[in-house]
Protein backbone atom coordinates (compact mmCIF):
# COMPACT_ATOMS: atom_id res chain seq x y z
CA UNK A 1 0.00 0.00 0.00
CA UNK A 2 1.31 3.44 -0.89
CA UNK A 3 2.21 5.71 2.01
CA UNK A 4 -0.19 8.65 2.14
CA UNK A 5 1.31 12.09 2.67
CA UNK A 6 0.75 14.09 5.83
CA UNK A 7 -1.57 17.05 5.77
CA UNK A 8 1.21 19.63 5.39
CA UNK A 9 2.55 17.79 2.35
CA UNK A 10 -0.96 17.50 0.89
CA UNK A 11 -1.50 21.23 1.36
CA UNK A 12 1.74 22.14 -0.37
CA UNK A 13 1.19 19.82 -3.32
CA UNK A 14 -2.57 20.21 -3.90
CA UNK A 15 -4.16 23.11 -5.73
CA UNK A 16 -7.63 22.12 -4.59
CA UNK A 17 -8.64 20.62 -1.22
CA UNK A 18 -12.29 20.05 -0.36
CA UNK A 19 -13.44 20.88 3.15
CA UNK A 20 -16.69 19.88 4.80
CA UNK A 21 -19.79 22.05 4.54
CA UNK A 22 -22.15 23.19 7.28
CA UNK A 23 -22.87 20.91 10.23
CA UNK A 24 -24.61 22.91 12.97
CA UNK A 25 -27.37 24.45 10.88
CA UNK A 26 -28.13 21.16 9.17
CA UNK A 27 -28.20 19.23 12.44
CA UNK A 28 -30.80 21.66 13.79
CA UNK A 29 -32.88 22.12 10.64
CA UNK A 30 -32.75 18.70 9.00
CA UNK A 31 -32.39 16.41 12.03
CA UNK A 32 -34.16 18.44 14.72
CA UNK A 33 -31.17 18.14 17.04
CA UNK A 34 -30.74 20.75 19.76
CA UNK A 35 -27.20 21.88 20.49
CA UNK A 36 -25.72 22.17 23.98
CA UNK A 37 -25.92 25.66 25.46
CA UNK A 38 -22.24 25.78 26.48
CA UNK A 39 -20.51 23.29 24.21
CA UNK A 40 -22.70 23.42 21.07
CA UNK A 41 -22.04 20.33 18.91
CA UNK A 42 -19.25 18.71 20.93
CA UNK A 43 -21.50 16.53 23.18
CA UNK A 44 -23.46 15.07 20.24
CA UNK A 45 -20.90 12.28 20.09
CA UNK A 46 -22.40 10.93 23.33
CA UNK A 47 -25.79 10.13 21.79
CA UNK A 48 -26.72 7.59 19.16
CA UNK A 49 -28.78 10.18 17.27
CA UNK A 50 -25.96 12.73 17.32
CA UNK A 51 -23.30 10.26 16.22
CA UNK A 52 -25.46 8.96 13.38
CA UNK A 53 -26.29 12.44 12.12
CA UNK A 54 -22.69 13.64 12.21
CA UNK A 55 -21.48 10.54 10.40
CA UNK A 56 -24.16 10.92 7.74
CA UNK A 57 -23.18 14.53 7.01
CA UNK A 58 -19.45 13.82 6.91
CA UNK A 59 -20.03 10.83 4.65
CA UNK A 60 -22.10 12.95 2.28
CA UNK A 61 -19.30 15.51 1.98
CA UNK A 62 -16.60 12.85 1.78
CA UNK A 63 -18.36 11.01 -1.03
CA UNK A 64 -18.30 14.23 -3.04
CA UNK A 65 -14.52 14.23 -2.63
CA UNK A 66 -14.43 10.63 -3.85
CA UNK A 67 -16.47 11.47 -6.93
CA UNK A 68 -14.23 14.37 -7.91
CA UNK A 69 -10.96 12.78 -6.73
CA UNK A 70 -10.08 15.54 -4.31
CA UNK A 71 -8.35 15.45 -0.91
CA UNK A 72 -10.89 15.92 1.87
CA UNK A 73 -10.60 17.54 5.29
CA UNK A 74 -13.11 17.50 8.13
CA UNK A 75 -12.81 18.95 11.61
CA UNK A 76 -14.13 17.95 15.00
CA UNK A 77 -17.22 20.00 15.99
CA UNK A 78 -15.46 21.29 19.09
CA UNK A 79 -14.95 25.05 18.68
CA UNK A 80 -16.34 25.71 22.16
CA UNK A 81 -14.52 22.90 23.94
CA UNK A 82 -12.34 24.98 26.25
CA UNK A 83 -11.64 24.70 29.96
CA UNK A 84 -14.08 27.48 30.93
CA UNK A 85 -17.00 26.10 28.95
CA UNK A 86 -16.36 22.56 30.16
CA UNK A 87 -16.66 23.69 33.77
CA UNK A 88 -20.17 22.96 34.95
CA UNK A 89 -21.25 21.59 31.56
CA UNK A 90 -21.69 18.00 32.76
CA UNK A 91 -19.00 16.80 30.33
CA UNK A 92 -15.25 16.38 30.48
CA UNK A 93 -12.22 16.67 28.21
CA UNK A 94 -12.72 13.17 26.82
CA UNK A 95 -15.05 14.78 24.26
CA UNK A 96 -11.95 15.69 22.24
CA UNK A 97 -10.86 12.08 21.88
CA UNK A 98 -14.42 10.85 21.29
CA UNK A 99 -15.04 13.32 18.48
CA UNK A 100 -11.68 12.48 16.91
CA UNK A 101 -12.48 8.77 17.15
CA UNK A 102 -15.85 9.31 15.46
CA UNK A 103 -14.16 11.07 12.56
CA UNK A 104 -11.70 8.18 12.31
CA UNK A 105 -14.64 5.83 11.86
CA UNK A 106 -15.91 8.01 9.04
CA UNK A 107 -12.45 8.13 7.48
CA UNK A 108 -12.13 4.34 7.51
CA UNK A 109 -15.53 3.98 5.85
CA UNK A 110 -14.74 6.54 3.17
CA UNK A 111 -11.35 4.99 2.49
CA UNK A 112 -13.09 1.65 1.99
CA UNK A 113 -15.26 3.41 -0.61
CA UNK A 114 -12.24 4.79 -2.45
CA UNK A 115 -11.27 8.08 -0.80
CA UNK A 116 -7.53 8.45 -1.27
CA UNK A 117 -6.78 11.29 1.12
CA UNK A 118 -8.69 12.48 4.18
CA UNK A 119 -7.28 14.50 7.05
CA UNK A 120 -8.84 15.11 10.46
CA UNK A 121 -8.55 18.53 12.08
CA UNK A 122 -9.00 19.27 15.76
CA UNK A 123 -11.11 22.44 15.90
CA UNK A 124 -10.47 25.03 18.61
CA UNK A 125 -12.03 28.45 19.09
CA UNK A 126 -11.71 31.75 20.87
CA UNK A 127 -12.80 32.25 24.47
CA UNK A 128 -15.38 34.98 23.89
CA UNK A 129 -17.79 35.91 21.12
CA UNK A 130 -16.37 34.82 17.77
CA UNK A 131 -18.29 37.48 15.82
CA UNK A 132 -17.80 40.60 17.93
CA UNK A 133 -14.68 39.76 19.93
CA UNK A 134 -16.46 40.48 23.22
CA UNK A 135 -14.72 38.62 26.04
CA UNK A 136 -11.56 38.00 24.02
CA UNK A 137 -8.24 37.44 25.76
CA UNK A 138 -6.21 40.61 25.30
CA UNK A 139 -2.77 39.33 26.37
CA UNK A 140 -0.78 36.97 24.13
CA UNK A 141 0.79 35.08 27.01
CA UNK A 142 -2.55 34.57 28.73
CA UNK A 143 -4.08 33.36 25.45
CA UNK A 144 -1.23 30.91 24.89
CA UNK A 145 -1.67 29.44 28.37
CA UNK A 146 -5.47 29.28 28.04
CA UNK A 147 -5.47 27.53 24.66
CA UNK A 148 -2.66 25.10 25.49
CA UNK A 149 -5.39 22.98 27.13
CA UNK A 150 -7.21 22.38 23.84
CA UNK A 151 -4.03 22.10 21.78
CA UNK A 152 -2.68 19.34 24.01
CA UNK A 153 -6.02 17.51 24.06
CA UNK A 154 -6.14 17.21 20.29
CA UNK A 155 -2.45 16.47 19.89
CA UNK A 156 -2.95 13.54 22.28
CA UNK A 157 -6.08 12.46 20.37
CA UNK A 158 -4.00 12.03 17.22
CA UNK A 159 -5.53 14.57 14.83
CA UNK A 160 -3.71 15.34 11.58
CA UNK A 161 -3.78 19.11 12.06
CA UNK A 162 -5.27 21.82 14.26
CA UNK A 163 -7.85 24.35 13.07
CA UNK A 164 -8.43 27.60 14.95
CA UNK A 165 -11.81 28.72 13.64
CA UNK A 166 -13.45 32.15 13.76
CA UNK A 167 -10.68 34.17 15.37
CA UNK A 168 -11.96 37.74 15.86
CA UNK A 169 -9.08 39.42 17.72
CA UNK A 170 -5.38 39.52 16.99
CA UNK A 171 -3.82 39.14 20.47
CA UNK A 172 -5.82 36.01 21.28
CA UNK A 173 -5.25 34.55 17.80
CA UNK A 174 -1.51 35.12 18.18
CA UNK A 175 -1.45 33.47 21.61
CA UNK A 176 -3.49 30.57 20.30
CA UNK A 177 -1.08 30.20 17.39
CA UNK A 178 1.80 29.92 19.84
CA UNK A 179 -0.04 27.19 21.77
CA UNK A 180 -0.82 25.27 18.59
CA UNK A 181 2.73 25.65 17.28
CA UNK A 182 4.18 24.02 20.39
CA UNK A 183 2.36 20.75 19.61
CA UNK A 184 4.47 20.29 16.46
CA UNK A 185 1.32 19.67 14.42
CA UNK A 186 0.50 21.66 11.28
CA UNK A 187 -2.23 24.20 12.01
CA UNK A 188 -4.42 26.82 10.36
CA UNK A 189 -5.65 30.12 11.76
CA UNK A 190 -9.05 31.11 10.36
CA UNK A 191 -10.33 34.63 11.03
CA UNK A 192 -13.68 36.30 11.53
CA UNK A 193 -13.10 38.60 8.58
CA UNK A 194 -15.19 41.67 7.85
CA UNK A 195 -15.95 42.95 4.36
CA UNK A 196 -13.76 46.01 5.01
CA UNK A 197 -10.72 43.73 5.26
CA UNK A 198 -10.42 43.87 9.03
CA UNK A 199 -10.82 41.41 11.86
CA UNK A 200 -13.59 42.11 14.37
CA UNK A 201 -11.10 44.03 16.53
CA UNK A 202 -10.24 46.44 13.69
CA UNK A 203 -6.88 44.98 12.66
CA UNK A 204 -6.40 44.53 8.94
CA UNK A 205 -5.87 41.02 7.61
CA UNK A 206 -2.38 41.84 6.33
CA UNK A 207 -1.36 43.14 9.75
CA UNK A 208 -2.75 40.07 11.50
CA UNK A 209 -0.95 37.57 9.26
CA UNK A 210 2.35 39.41 9.47
CA UNK A 211 2.08 39.77 13.25
CA UNK A 212 1.19 36.14 13.95
CA UNK A 213 3.93 34.78 11.68
CA UNK A 214 6.41 36.84 13.69
CA UNK A 215 4.92 35.99 17.08
CA UNK A 216 5.30 32.21 16.73
CA UNK A 217 8.88 32.01 15.46
CA UNK A 218 10.30 31.00 18.84
CA UNK A 219 7.32 28.73 19.62
CA UNK A 220 7.77 26.48 16.60
CA UNK A 221 6.29 26.38 13.14
CA UNK A 222 4.23 29.21 11.68
CA UNK A 223 0.64 28.47 10.59
CA UNK A 224 0.38 26.34 7.47
CA UNK A 225 -1.87 29.08 6.11
CA UNK A 226 -4.63 31.49 7.05
CA UNK A 227 -8.32 31.30 6.17
CA UNK A 228 -11.67 32.92 6.87
CA UNK A 229 -14.85 31.10 7.75
CA UNK A 230 -18.48 32.14 8.12
CA UNK A 231 -18.22 34.78 5.38
CA UNK A 232 -19.85 35.07 1.96
CA UNK A 233 -17.24 34.85 -0.84
CA UNK A 234 -18.30 38.24 -2.22
CA UNK A 235 -17.48 39.79 1.16
CA UNK A 236 -14.17 37.92 1.27
CA UNK A 237 -13.34 39.20 -2.21
CA UNK A 238 -14.11 42.75 -1.12
CA UNK A 239 -11.95 42.29 2.00
CA UNK A 240 -8.99 41.01 -0.01
CA UNK A 241 -9.28 43.92 -2.46
CA UNK A 242 -8.71 46.52 0.25
CA UNK A 243 -5.47 48.38 -0.57
CA UNK A 244 -3.97 47.55 2.84
CA UNK A 245 -4.43 43.84 2.07
CA UNK A 246 -2.84 44.02 -1.38
CA UNK A 247 0.51 42.64 -0.22
CA UNK A 248 2.38 39.38 -0.79
CA UNK A 249 1.79 38.34 2.83
CA UNK A 250 -1.94 38.09 2.02
CA UNK A 251 -1.64 36.82 -1.55
CA UNK A 252 0.69 34.00 -0.47
CA UNK A 253 -0.52 33.14 3.05
CA UNK A 254 -4.31 33.48 2.81
CA UNK A 255 -5.33 30.16 1.30
CA UNK A 256 -8.83 29.08 2.21
CA UNK A 257 -12.46 29.82 2.93
CA UNK A 258 -15.42 28.13 4.56
CA UNK A 259 -18.08 30.22 2.88
CA UNK A 260 -21.57 31.21 3.95
CA UNK A 261 -24.30 30.79 1.37
CA UNK A 262 -25.96 33.92 2.75
CA UNK A 263 -24.54 37.41 2.27
CA UNK A 264 -26.14 38.55 5.54
CA UNK A 265 -24.06 40.07 8.30
CA UNK A 266 -22.97 38.21 11.40
CA UNK A 267 -25.64 39.85 13.55
CA UNK A 268 -28.41 38.42 11.38
CA UNK A 269 -26.77 34.99 11.08
CA UNK A 270 -26.40 34.74 14.85
CA UNK A 271 -30.18 35.14 15.32
CA UNK A 272 -30.90 32.19 13.05
CA UNK A 273 -33.15 34.20 10.74
CA UNK A 274 -34.26 32.66 7.46
CA UNK A 275 -32.23 34.59 4.92
CA UNK A 276 -31.84 34.51 1.14
CA UNK A 277 -28.98 32.28 0.05
CA UNK A 278 -26.76 32.13 -3.01
CA UNK A 279 -27.40 29.11 -5.20
CA UNK A 280 -24.80 26.38 -5.35
CA UNK A 281 -23.31 27.40 -8.68
CA UNK A 282 -23.25 31.08 -7.79
CA UNK A 283 -21.52 30.38 -4.48
CA UNK A 284 -18.95 28.12 -6.13
CA UNK A 285 -18.12 30.76 -8.73
CA UNK A 286 -17.65 33.33 -6.00
CA UNK A 287 -15.35 31.05 -4.05
CA UNK A 288 -13.16 30.21 -7.04
CA UNK A 289 -12.98 33.93 -7.91
CA UNK A 290 -10.84 34.43 -4.80
CA UNK A 291 -7.96 32.82 -6.70
CA UNK A 292 -7.57 36.12 -8.55
CA UNK A 293 -6.43 37.73 -5.30
CA UNK A 294 -4.73 34.98 -3.29
CA UNK A 295 -3.45 31.41 -3.32
CA UNK A 296 -6.81 29.96 -2.29
CA UNK A 297 -6.72 26.17 -2.26
CA UNK A 298 -8.99 25.04 0.62
CA UNK A 299 -12.72 25.34 -0.10
CA UNK A 300 -15.52 24.42 2.30
CA UNK A 301 -18.94 25.56 3.44
CA UNK A 302 -20.34 27.27 6.50
CA UNK A 303 -23.79 28.74 7.27
CA UNK A 304 -26.47 27.89 4.73
CA UNK A 305 -24.45 25.36 2.77
CA UNK A 306 -25.22 21.72 2.14
CA UNK A 307 -24.10 18.97 -0.21
CA UNK A 308 -25.23 20.87 -3.30
CA UNK A 309 -22.87 23.76 -2.54
CA UNK A 310 -19.94 21.50 -1.73
CA UNK A 311 -20.63 19.47 -4.89
CA UNK A 312 -20.65 22.61 -7.06
CA UNK A 313 -17.29 23.70 -5.63
CA UNK A 314 -15.80 20.23 -6.08
CA UNK A 315 -16.95 20.09 -9.70
CA UNK A 316 -15.23 23.38 -10.47
CA UNK A 317 -12.06 22.36 -8.71
CA UNK A 318 -11.95 19.18 -10.75
CA UNK A 319 -12.47 21.16 -13.98
CA UNK A 320 -9.84 23.86 -13.35
CA UNK A 321 -6.59 23.47 -15.26
CA UNK A 322 -3.74 24.33 -12.92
Amino acid sequence: MAVRPGFAECFRSSQGILMEGALGERLKNEYGIALHEQLAMAPLVESQQGRAALKELWQEYGRIAIRYRLPFIATTPTRRLNVERLSGSGYDASLAEKNTALLREVKEQLQAEGLQEMYIGGMVGCRGDAYTGAGAIEDIGEAEAFHAFEAELFAAAGVDFLYAALQPCLPEAAGMARALARTGLPYIISFTLQRDGRLADGRFLSEAIDYIDGAVIDAGRVPLCYMANCIHPDFAYEALRQPINQFDVVRERFCGIQANASAAGYDMLEHGLKLPHSGADELAEGMLRLRKLCDCRIFGGCCGTDGSHVRAVARRLAEVKF
